[in-house]
């Protein structure tokens, strides 16, 4: 019989490619959605499942709810925690976005304590919990850095103290309760989108590029990871009995936006895209934002490079990246078939991707 795992937010962009990986790698997924209805948001789950022959059922449990939750762990030897709210725009409060992603990360944590089947929890935070707040920014981060809240935006708050939660829950479980915990950190998650809903705030530049949204890059970048990589390192995390009380960096080397859009033109501007390459000066960029919510998240990164070493993961896990350079090209790629991102004026639209899916 094959070994359960519950996998949370079946239909975002991570978890998908967790799923992927899971059934590749023989494992019965149990995964939950919030609208057991919305059939058409998991087609490409299904296709996977039907394509590995591997086992998937989906079962009803939202984040906000206790409902739900003591029946989608039951029977399940590990629980990949990879759902979690990332906004494209600030909140308008704050606890909007800390509340739900602290209190459905205990949520979870509960229910996985109270079967007797779930050992492991592996939970997707993020860089975001490791990086923002410092005073110095000049200095390569490790797993050993924690953000600091008080000098944190929203999302970044949110994902500090919800891992911080985290660990402390698991602390205070009675010695014989105890779940082991693993956290993985990504940076940006590119790589391809398995379908047009499953998508990500973190395709928006390269979205916006392709589109040509932008009349330029604010000088702002990111350490990198793709997805494909990341969903490895989820299994790797759960398989590998060493990595419990761990927390492990998934993420490259920093990569400009300005870079981002210069390759981009480079393979997508003979197919007509016309992507800017041109960046664009603080001043204007902090004008900009003024009116524009999306644009105003870049504003407290302006100039700042992300430095982060993955090597523990490396080290310790076997866990390997690709180079970013692909990772970009194929989300690109995958962002045009899906229809997320229009074909130029004149040019013949791709050919749909579900259409090629075996």
């Amino acid at each position: 019989m094959s070994t359960r795992v519950l996998v949370t937010g079946a239909t975002g962009f991570v978890a998908g490619h967790v799923i992927d990986e899971l059934l590749e790698h023989g494992y019965a997924v149990r995964a939950t959605v919030r609208d057991l209805d919305a059939a058409d948001k998991r087609a490409h789950l299904v296709r996977a499942a039907e394509r590995t022959g591997g086992e998937l059922e989906f079962v009803a449990a939202d984040l906000g709810r206790d409902a739900g939750w003591a029946a989608a762990v039951a029977g399940c030897a590990a629980v990949l925690h990879v759902a979690s709210p990332f906004p494209a725009t600030p909140p308008a409060d704050e606890q909007d976005l800390i509340g739900p992603a602290v209190e459905g990360t205990l949520r979870v944590l509960r229910a996985a304590a109270a079967t007797g089947s779930v050992r492991r929890v592996v939970l997707t935070s993020s860089i975001a919990a490791i990086t923002h707040g410092h005073d110095v920014h000049d200095v390569v981060r490790t797993e050993a850095d924690w953000s600091v809240p008080e000098k944190s935006a929203a999302y970044q708050k949110s994902k500090t103290l919800a891992e911080r939660a985290a660990w402390d829950f698991v602390a205070a479980l009675p010695a014989g309760e105890r779940l082991e915990l693993v956290a993985v950190n990504p940076g940006m998650i590119l790589g391809p989108v398995q379908s047009a809903t499953a998508t990500s705030t973190s395709h928006e530049p390269v979205r916006m590029l392709l589109s040509r949204a932008v009349p330029g890059s604010p000088r702002v970048g990111w350490a990198t990871v793709d997805v494909r990589d990341l969903a490895v390192l989820h299994r790797l995390a759960m398989e590998t009995p060493a990595a419990a009380g761990n927390r492990y960096v998934a993420a490259g080397a920093h990569l400009w936006m300005r870079d981002l859009g210069r390759t981009l033109a480079t393979e997508f501007g003979p197919r007509g895209y016309r992507v800017p390459t041109r960046v664009l000066p603080d001043l204007l960029v902090r004008a900009i934002a003024l009116f524009d919510k999306t644009v105003r998240l870049t504003v407290p990164t302006l100039g700042i490079e992300e430095l982060l070493s993955s090597e523990k993961a490396h080290r310790e896990l076997g866990w390997t990246m690709r180079p970013a350079r692909g990772s970009l090209l194929d989300t690109a790629e995958s962002l045009i078939q899906h229809g997320i991102v229009a074909a130029p004026r004149g040019a013949a639209a791709p050919v749909p991707a579900a259409a090629t899916s075996a």
